[in-house]
């Protein structure tokens, strides 16, 4: 089985991230994707998140549908700082008496910029088959604070979430993209959007979509759909 994994803070996950994954299986001839809700991510502070339990609920019912989508729980369970090198590890162990090539790790053009700063970054690029996630319209990362889908988490210490003046071919490690569509959603923008009022129905599977509305995350009132 060839499987690739695609962690995040999914919050929360919205069909962007599910169309990634589709392009991952169709285009690089994945069997599975496991999707990996981190617990507290090393090098930012997550704005307005839901907590583990609810982001992973959300991930579970957003894959149930496809059987090559999986909502894989380890560092929901692991708890601590997530890091991708432990999980990476971890499942290689788990899934050992099936895989039949490297594990594939699907990150965006957005991470791309900080990968050589993330825990054992070299050995991390020679265990897995890096999948960067490009677009046609992918540029420099620019200081705008207009950029759309520009993050709304803060990053801890020095560390910084954006490299200015960085472009997908300046990412050196060895890869492979994949081509998805130029979907305009982020999860900052769909908090902002339930936040304020306004569409946001149908950037989320109508599972999620359900749940958020009946959880209250991220400021959703009840009722307000009746």
């Amino acid at each position: 089985m060839r499987l690739a994994v695609l962690g995040g803070s999914f919050n929360p996950i919205h069909i962007g991230h599910l169309v990634l994954a589709d392009c991952v299986c169709r285009e690089l001839g994945y069997d599975r994707v496991l999707f990996v809700p981190c617990f507290n991510p090393p090098h930012k502070e997550m704005a307005d998140a839901a907590c583990a339990e609810d982001r992973l609920k959300m991930v579970e019912l957003a894959v149930k549908a496809d059987s090559r989508f999986f909502a894989e729980d380890f560092e929901v369970q692991k708890k601590g700082i997530s890091y991708t090198w432990d999980t990476i590890c971890a499942m290689e162990k788990k899934y050992s008496s099936v895989l039949t090539d490297k594990i594939g790790l699907v990150f965006g053009f957005d991470l791309a910029s900080h990968f050589e700063n993330w825990k054992n970054a070299e050995m991390l690029a020679e265990k897995c088959r890096l999948i960067l996630a490009v677009r046609n319209e992918d540029f420099c990362c620019a200081e705008d604070d207009n950029l759309k889908g520009k993050s709304l988490n803060a990053a801890t210490g020095d560390y910084r979430i954006e490299k200015k003046g960085f472009s997908a071919e300046d990412f050196k490690f060895p890869h492979v993209k994949v081509h998805n569509p130029p979907l305009e959603i982020s999860s900052s923008e769909i908090r902002s959007r339930i936040k304020t009022g306004k569409s946001w129905r149908y950037l989320v599977s109508g599972e999620v979509f359900e749940y958020i509305k009946k959880r209250g995350l991220y400021g959703c009132k009840n009722g307000e759909f009746e």
